[in-house]
C-alpha cells in the first residue's frame, strides 16, 4: 500500500496561506481521500446525483400539477381523476427515488468517511512504531494522540457533505440547462448566485485557516497537557499539586475555549450569509419570473417550475458552502498528518535472518560510539563482547551511557560509529523478525497493558500456551502473586497494572519477555523495584531454567553486580575498566568508590523502609 500523496510541509506553512493556496491544497486532499476509498465515493455521489435528478424531476411534476390540476379544479371545478392518479403516482415515485437515494448517499459518504479515518490511524501508528526513539522522544504524547484523533477527523471533515455536494454540483449543471430552456432572464439570475457564493467561501477560507490552524495545535496541547497530568496522577496528588494541575490545565482549556469561539465568531458571521445567499436568489427569481409570466414570455406551469426548481436549489446549494467551509480545517489537519508520515529518521532492516537455535546468543559492541540529534555524544569507542550464556553487568554513574547500550543491543537505536553484532551479524542487516525472535530488552519502568495477565504476557505470539506462560513466570519469581491472584491468568490488572505493586509489575514484564525465550536478554535495571533477595534469585535462577540466555544488565546493587561473569565499567561514555566484580573492587578506585556508594545508598532506603513500617 503507498502513501496517499499531499504536501508533507511543516504546519507553520499555512500562517500565510492564500485562499487560491488552500482551495488548492483543500481539493487536493479531497482527491486523495477519493482514491483511497473510491467505490464507498462512488456509491454517495451515484445516490446524490440521482437525488438531485428526482429533485428536479420533482419541481416540473408539481408544474404539470397545478397547471394540469389545480388550475382547473380551482377555475372551473373540474376534476380528472385519471389525471389526479398520475400526478400522486408521479409524487409517489419520485419521493421513493428521492428516499432510497438519500439512503445510498448517506451510506457512502459515512463508510468514506470513516474509512479514510481509520486509513489515516493505521499510516500514522505504523509510523510511529517505525520511527525511531530519538524522535518520540521530542514530539509530546499527548500531539501524537492528537495527529491520531483530532487532526485525522479535521482532515476527513469535508467528505461528510462531500457527496451531497457532488450531487449539487451537477443539479446545478442540469439546473441551469433547464433555466436556459424556459428563459434566459432567470437563468441570468442563477448564473449570478454561484459566483458570489464562491467568492464568499474563499474570503471566509482566508480568515479562517489561520484561525483553524491554532485551535488545531491547541487541541494537541490540552491534550498533552491532560495526558502527562492523568499520567502522573500519583505523584500530583502526593506532591499535593492537584491545584497547580488543574491551573495549568485550565490555562490551556482556555486558550483553546478562546481560539474555538474566535472560529466560532467567523462562522457566524459568513454561514448565515452563505446560507442567505441562495434564498434571495429564490426571492429574485420569484420577481424576475413574474415580471417576466406577466410579459407572456414564460407560461404559468414554467413560472411554478422555475420557483420550485429554485426552491429546491437553495438548500443544497449549501452543502458547497459546507465543504468549502471545511478546507481550512481540512488542509491543517492534513499538513500535521503528513508531517508524521514524512518523518525521517525510521530504521531500515535488512534481509538475512538468523538461523533457527535455542542456544545463547553473542553480542558484540566493536568501536561503537552514539550522538544523541543534538549533536551530544554519549557514548564512545565502546568494545566489549557478551558470550554465549554469560551475564555482563553493565555499572557506572548516571549519564555513563549504560541505557543507550541497552536501547544499541535491543536495535532501539543505530549506533553512530561502528558496530553491533548479533551472533557475527551486524544487527542492521537483520530482519526485523530476527532481532526480536532472538533478543528481548525488560526496561526499569515497566509498561503493562490494561488487560489479563496472560494476554501481558502472550501478546498475541505463536506457541506462547499457558505452560510456556507459568514457566516464565517461575522464572521471573512471579508464579506465587500470579497463583493467589483472584482469577489467576485471567484477571485484569488495571491500566499500566495499578492493581500490582511496583516489583509485582517489573516480574510481570520480566517474564513477558522470558516467554519469548529470547537468547539475549538485555535488563535496563528491570529489577530495581524487587527485593534484593527476590532479585538474586531471579537472576541466578535464569542460567538455570529452560528460558537460559546471554544476560547484558544494567546493574546498580552489589549483590547483582557479583552474580555477572563480567563487569563493564562506564565512565562518560567509556569502557574505563573490564573484569570480575571482586578484582575491580580491588583494582578501580572509582568503580569501588560507586559500588560501595550505591550499597550504601540501598542500606540507607531500606532502613528508612523499615522505620516507615
Amino acid at each position: 500500500m503507498t502513501l496517499p500523496t499531499g504536501t508533507a510541509a511543516d504546519p507553520d506553512d499555512l500562517a500565510a496561506g492564500a485562499d487560491e493556496r488552500i482551495l488548492r491544497r483543500g481539493l487536493r486532499n479531497i482527491g486523495d481521500m477519493i482514491r483511497i476509498k473510491p467505490k464507498p465515493f462512488a456509491i454517495g455521489a451515484a445516490g446524490a446525483m440521482i437525488n438531485t435528478t428526482a429533485a428536479l424531476f420533482l419541481s416540473y411534476v408539481v408544474g404539470w400539477v397545478v397547471a394540469r390540476i389545480a388550475v382547473p379544479a380551482y377555475e372551473n371545478g373540474e376534476v380528472v381523476i385519471g389525471t389526479v392518479l398520475l400526478g400522486v403516482a408521479a409524487l409517489v415515485a419520485t419521493s421513493l427515488v428521492r428516499f432510497s437515494s438519500m439512503c445510498a448517499r448517506r451510506i457512502g459518504a459515512g463508510v468514506m468517511q470513516f474509512g479514510v479515518q481509520a486509513h489515516w490511524r493505521r499510516l500514522i501508528t505504523r509510523r510511529y512504531l517505525a520511527l525511531p526513539v530519538s524522535w518520540h522522544q521530542k514530539h509530546p504524547t499527548g500531539t501524537l494522540l492528537s495527529n491520531a484523533n483530532a487532526d485525522v477527523e479535521a482532515a476527513a471533515r469535508p467528505l461528510a457533505p462531500l457527496p451531497f455536494a457532488c450531487g449539487t454540483l451537477f443539479m446545478v449543471v442540469v439546473a441551469m440547462g433547464a433555466f436556459f430552456t424556459i428563459d434566459w432572464a432567470i437563468a441570468l439570475v442563477a448564473l449570478g448566485m454561484f459566483p458570489a457564493l464562491f467568492i464568499l467561501n474563499a474570503v471566509f477560507a482566508t480568515k479562517m485557516a489561520p484561525r483553524a490552524k491554532r485551535a488545531q495545535e491547541l487541541r494537541a496541547e490540552v491534550s498533552a497537557v491532560g495526558h502527562e497530568s492523568f499520567d502522573g496522577a500519583l505523584v500530583v496528588k502526593a506532591m499535593g499539586q492537584e491545584a497547580a494541575e488543574t491551573e495549568r490545565f485550565s490555562a490551556s482549556a482556555t486558550d483553546l475555549r478562546d481560539a474555538m469561539i474566535g472560529v466560532g465568531r467567523l462562522r457566524a458571521a459568513f454561514e448565515p450569509a452563505i446560507s442567505g445567499l441562495p434564498e434571495i436568489a429564490v426571492l429574485v427569481a420569484l420577481l424576475v419570473g413574474l415580471a417576466r409570466y406577466e410579459a407572456g414570455a414564460i407560461n404559468l406551469e414554467q413560472l411554478v417550475t422555475v420557483s420550485v426548481m429554485f426552491s429546491i436549489l437553495a438548500f443544497p446549494v449549501r452543502a458547497i458552502g459546507w465543504v468549502l467551509g471545511d478546507l481550512p480545517s481540512s488542509v491543517v489537519g492534513r499538513t500535521r498528518i503528513d508531517h508524521v508520515l514524512s518523518a525521517t529518521g525510521d530504521m531500515t532492516y535488512g534481509d538475512k535472518r538468523l538461523p533457527a537455535s535455542d542456544t545463547p546468543a553473542r553480542l558484540e559492541f566493536d568501536a561503537v560510539a552514539y550522538a544523541y540529534p543534538d549533536g551530544h555524544e554519549a557514548l564512545h569507542e565502546v568494545t566489549f563482547t557478551v558470550e554465549p550464556g554469560t551475564t555482563v553487568a553493565l555499572v557506572g554513574a548516571t549519564g555513563s551511557g549504560k541505557s543507550t547500550l541497552a536501547h544499541l543491543a535491543a536495535r532501539l537505536v543505530d549506533p553512530t560509529r561502528g558496530t553491533v553484532r548479533l551472533d557475527g551479524e551486524d544487527l542492521r542487516g537483520l530482519d526485523h523478525a530476527s532481532i526480536a525472535r532472538a533478543t528481548a530488552l525488560v526496561q526499569q519502568v515497566p509498561f503493562i497493558f490494561d488487560d489479563t495477565v496472560r494476554n501481558n504476557i502472550a501478546l498475541d505470539r505463536d506457541g506462547i500456551d499457558d505452560d510456556r506462560i507459568w514457566d516464565a513466570l517461575v522464572a521471573a519469581g512471579a508464579e506465587k502473586f500470579t497463583a493467589n491472584l483472584d482469577q489467576g491468568l485471567d484477571t485484569e490488572v488495571g491500566e499500566r497494572g495499578t492493581s500490582l505493586s511496583g516489583g509485582q509489575r517489573q516480574r510481570l514484564t520480566l517474564a513477558r519477555a522470558l516467554a519469548g525465550r529470547p537468547r539475549l536478554l538485555v535488563l535496563d535495571d528491570a529489577t530495581s523495584a524487587v527485593d534484593p533477595k527476590v532479585e538474586s534469585q531471579i537472576l541466578a535462577g535464569l542460567k538455570d531454567s529452560s528460558t537460559a540466555a546471554s544476560v547484558l544488565v544494567v546493574a546498580y546493587r552489589r549483590a547483582t553486580i557479583a552474580l555477572a561473569d563480567e563487569v563493564v565499567f562506564l565512565e562518560g561514555g567509556r569502557i574505563t575498566a573490564r573484569g570480575p566484580h571482586t578484582e575491580l573492587l580491588r583494582t578501580h578506585q572509582p568503580y569501588a568508590d560507586l559500588v560501595t556508594a550505591y550499597e550504601r545508598a540501598e542500606a540507607e532506603r531500606e532502613f528508612d523502609e523499615e522505620g516507615a513500617a
